[in-house]
């Protein structure tokens, strides 16, 4: 195995290190790194990043990250692990989605070591991180006041990579295309193999998602070769959504939903209510298609044209998906309450 340089510091196979990566600093001339801990075993084998926080209101991922670092049981067997708890410090800080320049950093790669700061990130991260790596786990949540299921998305029209994202190992993988200036865009290019993981919601910690998470990035790894770990074995294989779309408000108002995340829906049935400050309802938001609902907003209230539900929608085969799902949710958060 090479000696792996990142941030000017070296990382041989056998070592463990956690490294404080130099970036541009504040105007109040206080410094701002991005913690990287990278893990290495003396066996060679696959490099692979989990980062999160690219969008530094999505918290999920940190704990994510924060909990598989500090698993004792984790041991990892072969290859190179690098983790990256917070990729966008700038907007962990500022808790926002984007980059004090107002850019969106998954919308900015390559970038450009003279670019803007959205840029210089962008290209640092790369650069540092990802042109080292065979294959990546990107960390992402829903917006504010918007939750999603957990799920997969990835270019699932790439053999190796379609196995990867049943190997995570949650109900839905969403056949998702690249978007420019993205980091699967990007990474595509360089013939890096990535998946992201979309699941809770911005500046929140939802259990669900973590514990997923974890247990799909330990599943990963696994079906890499990279530890002797083989985790609960899947009850059925993960459902591709073949297509999705948002279900719009048709009023403003305020909401009474009807549905939540993980439910299947039938054509024309009822999603949510919408009424005025007295308590009448006059629209009544209904599903287009038969699907199951993988992401909603959370807020009760709605001005017309706002995106409410996600409906993914899988050929006929929503009972099994909405099964799925709940088996997922009964293993990682048992019923504890005869306990």
């Amino acid at each position: 195995m090479k000696n792996l340089v990142i941030g000017g510091q070296k990382i041989v196979p056998g070592s463990t290190q956690q490294i404080d990566m130099p970036m541009a600093r504040l105007y109040t001339d206080t410094d701002i790194s991005m913690p990287i801990h990278v893990t290495r075993a003396k066996k060679d084998g696959p490099t692979i990043f989990v980062a999160a926080a690219v969008h530094g209101n999505e918290l999920n991922g940190i704990e994510i990250v924060r909990r598989l670092i500090q698993q004792k049981s984790f041991k990892l067997t072969a290859g190179t692990l690098i983790l990256v708890p917070i990729v966008n410090v700038y907007g962990v800080l500022n808790q926002s989605r984007y980059m004090p320049d107002r850019r969106d950093l998954n919308r900015s790669f390559p970038g450009s070591a003279k670019g803007s700061l959205a840029s210089r990130v962008a290209h640092k991260f790369l650069s540092e991180i990802v042109d080292h790596c065979q294959y990546g786990i990107d960390l992402h949540t829903g917006a504010i006041h918007r939750s999603n299921l957990p799920q997969i998305r990835a270019n699932l029209d790439d053999a190796e990579t379609k196995e990867l994202a049943q190997a995570f190992g949650v109900p839905v993988l969403v056949n998702a295309k690249l978007r420019d200036g993205s980091l699967r865009h990007t990474a595509a290019e360089s013939k890096t193999k990535i998946l992201l993981y979309e699941a809770g919601e911005a500046l929140r910690f939802d259990e669900l998602s973590i514990r997923a998470g974890l247990r799909g990035i330990l599943q990963v790894l696994s079906h890499l070769g990279m530890t002797k770990r083989g985790g609960a074995k899947l009850e059925s294989q993960p459902f591709i959504a073949n297509a999705s779309s948002w279900v719009r408000a048709s009023a403003s108002g305020i909401v009474t939903n009807l549905k939540d995340l993980g439910d299947r829906v039938e054509k024309d049935e009822p999603l949510a209510e919408i009424g005025d400050p007295f308590g009448k309802v006059f629209k009544t938001v209904v599903a287009r298609r038969s699907g199951i609902i993988i992401g909603k907003q959370n807020i009760p209230l709605v001005q017309e044209g706002d995106a409410m539900f996600h409906v993914a929608f899988f050929s006929d085969q929503e009972s099994d998906v909405a099964s799925h799902i709940q088996s997922m949710s009964d293993s990682l958060l048992p019923n504890t309450d005869n306990a």
